[in-house]
């Protein structure tokens, strides 16, 4: 399972990852969750939970911690490469952010080669108002 969120599109995904806890589930789950700056992350003491099976990755828009090897910037090719899963594992993919983040990461996914049919989106925005 492949998860990936932007800023608050981590609410549905962290459902899921609760439902998985309760579940006593052992399916790996890897989260990629992108935000401005550290103080920004969502959930992050309940994701610093011991749990073998998820994986958090964090991308930080505008600043990073201290000593973090990537540079502060929107998702990137890379970052769903090394953070997500391969697309031979053929993991669900779920998606959740402000609509041009989902465009991004889901055509991101697309390009490397995850099917089309396993990645689930849902955006939010403006209503055009």
């Amino acid at each position: 399972m492949l998860l990936v969120g932007g800023g608050s599109g981590i609410v549905p995904l962290m459902a899921m990852i609760r439902a998985r806890w309760q579940a006593g589930s052992r399916t790996p789950f890897r989260l990629v969750h992108s935000v401005r700056t550290p103080a920004d992350r969502y959930y992050a003491a309940e994701l610093r939970r011991p749990d073998p099976g998820l994986d958090v990755t964090h991308v930080y828009t505008r600043a990073a911690p201290e000593g973090l090897r990537r540079p502060p910037g929107r998702l990137t090719v890379a970052d769903l490469d090394t953070g997500g899963r391969p697309a031979e594992f053929a993991p669900d993919c779920f998606v959740c952010g402000p609509t041009g983040f989902v465009e991004t990461a889901a055509d991101i996914l697309l390009s490397l080669g995850h099917d089309a049919r396993k990645i689930k989106t849902e955006r939010f925005g403006p209503s055009g108002g």
